[in-house]
């Protein structure tokens, strides 16, 4: 059934979809590109009636069937999705019906999707992975609860650029993903008043990549009260030299040269996607500026924090490291300079075991990229005296327990948007998990904050103390890895990660 909003302040009428009690209002133009590479800007001259009842483009992209790694079943059909390059700024907007009014004040949560790679170093922004449209961040479930448990929210939900789009070239300004995510920001805290939210009472959000970006707002102390890093952080894809960013514009730049007469500003789209897809360029990241420096003692302005790890995050290089070589990763773990020994000696590093090998090296990026940051962070804004919430995810794949709880599957249970073939216990840790978050955007304390989480397995929830964590994380050798140089344990992670990523996992 249609519905329609009038926007006071825009001027305009938003004809949107009622689905039982919720309205959603699909595809609202938040910004503009003038041209390839333009810094995007608000839109202007709205029509009097903006039909927001289909879901707006993405931006173009290499293909990827995002259900590989959740294992969605095959008879769940994820739609094509349209891409298009100068209309890929819009969002989405999920409300209570009787709610959706500028009478209400109701918390928002803006949801900035994760970004994979189909291979690279560990950067990300290549492919979206987790659209409303596909179903599998379609926040419809969440906003149902929080009317069910009489604490009602209102989502948010972002497009943006991706890959070279949202990269820029040589001679356009850079990071032009993080740059439309901030103009859509500005645009819900200016105009989400008028849908029923509250502009003072914002929670960014993110998942994996999503997550990334979501840590560069708060560092660059974007106008959120409260922020969620789900399977990320800066310290999975810390910003890059602008050299490096010039070498992959470069190398992109050869490979269109072999296609035809194109260059990154005038080759059509088609021929940029398959530019992409033959370089084997899937490293996109953060380009190094003056807002994001000193973002690892950087608590921003934000009030808040939740943060989410799975249990088996590296999952996503397990092909990679599985085919890879126990000479290179031996000669991998040696980088680790004086460490090396005590660091192959943690995660069983042994030549003449090549399977206990090659599950350290996942272990150690697990725990380097992933358990570390969370650990660290945690610490920093206790001891900044902010409130932090720190969550464990340890329910495994509902579909195919055998490859546990891995990366991406949070969003299963989170978003609760594919309900086939789910187990007792995995509806309840999806359940509880939306109660938990809906508690966190409504400014409640979804657990003690002294205390953490934990999320499965078996539909399980309760509390852990710090003693606890050792239980369900490897404490002891993210305890010793807190204490060795960061820059050889970086050289370690490159060397086993470089082309091994893939969501084909």
């Amino acid at each position: 059934m249609s519905v329609s909003l009038h926007h006071k302040d825009l001027q305009c009428t938003f004809a949107g979809v009622e689905l039982g009690s919720l309205v959603h209002f699909r595809g609202i133009p938040y910004g503009t590109i003038p041209h390839r590479f333009g810094l995007p800007s608000a839109p202007t001259n709205l029509s009097d009636t903006i039909n927001c009842t289909q879901y707006g483009p993405r931006c173009p992209q290499v293909p990827v069937d995002v259900g590989h790694l959740l294992r969605i079943p095959s008879d769940a059909k994820l739609p094509i999705e349209p891409e298009d390059e100068f209309n890929c700024l819009n969002l989405d907007i999920v409300a209570p019906k009787d709610l959706a009014s500028p009478r209400h004040r109701l918390p928002v949560i803006v949801w900035i999707h994760g970004i994979a790679d189909i291979r690279s170093q560990g950067g990300s922004q290549a492919v979206t992975f987790g659209s409303a449209a596909s179903g599998l961040c379609d926040f419809s479930a969440i906003i149902e609860d929080s009317l069910k448990l009489g604490n009602p929210i209102l989502a948010v939900f972002v497009q943006y650029r991706l890959n070279i789009f949202g990269f820029g070239d040589e001679t356009s300004e850079g990071n032009l993903g993080l740059r439309d995510q901030a103009l859509a920001l500005d645009w819900v805290r200016r105009n989400i008043s008028g849908f029923g939210g509250d502009p003072d009472a914002i929670t960014l959000a993110g998942e994996s990549a999503g997550a990334v970006y979501t840590h560069a707002h708060l560092v660059s102390h974007a106008p959120a009260k409260q922020f969620v890093l789900s399977s990320g952080s800066m310290y999975l894809s810390p910003p890059q030299p602008v050299e490096k960013a010039q070498f992959v514009r470069q190398t992109l730049g050869r490979h269109l040269s072999t296609l035809g007469d194109f260059d990154l500003r005038t080759a059509p789209v088609e021929v940029i996607i398959e530019a992409i897809k033959v370089s084997g360029i899937q490293s996109w990241f953060l380009v190094a500026d003056n807002v994001l420096q000193d973002w690892q003692q950087n608590t921003g302005s934000s009030e808040r924090l939740l943060l989410s790890d799975v249990r088996n995050e590296s999952i996503i290089w397990r092909e990679g490291i599985w085919t890879t070589s126990i000479d290179r990763i031996d000669n991998a773990f040696n980088l680790a300079g004086e460490y090396s020994s005590e660091l192959k000696s943690l995660y069983n590093i042994r030549a003449d075991r090549p399977s206990s090998c090659r599950i350290g090296a996942l272990d150690f990026i697990n725990d380097y990229k992933f358990v570390l940051p969370v650990e660290n962070m945690t610490k920093q804004w206790r001891q900044a005296q902010k409130p932090v919430f720190r969550c464990l995810l340890d329910e495994e794949n509902p579909w195919q327990p055998s490859n546990g709880a891995h990366h991406g599957i949070d969003l299963v249970f989170l978003f609760g948007g594919f309900d086939s073939g789910l187990s007792d216990g995995a509806r309840r840790t999806g359940e509880n998990m939306r109660k938990a978050w809906i508690d966190f955007v409504s400014q409640r304390d979804p657990w003690p904050s002294d205390s953490y989480a934990a999320f499965g397995p078996f539909g399980m929830y309760y509390s852990l103390e710090e003693k606890d964590l050792g239980s369900r994380r490897r404490m002891r050798q993210v305890a010793s890895l807190s204490q060795q140089d960061t820059t050889g344990l970086d050289r370690v992670f490159a060397a086993l990660a470089t082309g091994n990523i893939s969501l084909l996992n």
